[in-house]
């Protein structure tokens, strides 16, 4: 049985059961904060529970790396909309230790582009267009710096009301263990 199969058939059985009720929750976050963090499947659960949040407290975005590539992008969009929309009043960026996309080796994954299809043409293509495919791809050597320099592009972005905190944390996939990187109430209040 195939993985989408599989899927099928467990979501027939989950909704005839009503499985879905212990997760009945409105489309507004009840703690009125939005995390930004990494897709890293460690951080599943471990993401929200480490933090002491339980369905329905807040909205999450997940990206590679918990990075915001560009300011006009969907992940700044998500947590505008968070903001403006679905009544979120705070931003967590949560980054980890051990990410995949610390110091992540773009001359391999393009290597791996290659070898599963993708025409070295199309790389061509697209640097003559202004691509930098590597620029890209890249991700970043510091979690920590990683996680300030998000919090520097939502504070400077044009469309952010500065009320709203932003904070920064660092957690470790392991263990759940936080550090924090940046108060947003600190900011605030100064």
């Amino acid at each position: 049985m195939s993985l989408l199969e599989n899927i099928l058939s467990f979501n027939k059985e989950f909704v005839q059961n009503k499985e879905y009720e212990a997760y009945t929750t409105s489309k507004t976050p009840s703690k009125k904060a939005v995390l930004l963090t990494c897709m890293d499947t460690r951080l599943q659960d471990l993401s929200t529970k480490a933090l002491g949040f339980n369905n329905g407290d807040l909205k999450v975005v997940k990206n590679a790396g918990a990075t915001i590539s560009h300011p006009y992008g969907s992940t700044m969009r998500s947590l505008l909309v968070g903001i403006y929309a679905l009544g979120a009043e705070e931003i967590i960026i949560m980054g980890h230790k051990d990410c995949g996309m610390g110091n992540i080796d773009e001359a391999q994954v393009m290597e791996t582009m290659k070898s599963r299809g993708v025409d070295e043409k199309v790389f061509d293509i697209l640097q003559h267009s202004g691509i930098d495919v590597p620029q890209f791809l890249k991700g970043f050597d510091d979690v920590y710096d990683n996680v300030r320099q998000n919090i520097d592009m939502i504070y400077a972005h044009p469309l952010f009301d500065s009320k709203v905190p932003v904070h920064g944390l660092v957690i470790d996939p392991h263990t759940g263990a936080l550090e924090l990187v940046h108060d947003g109430y600190q900011k605030l209040n100064s």
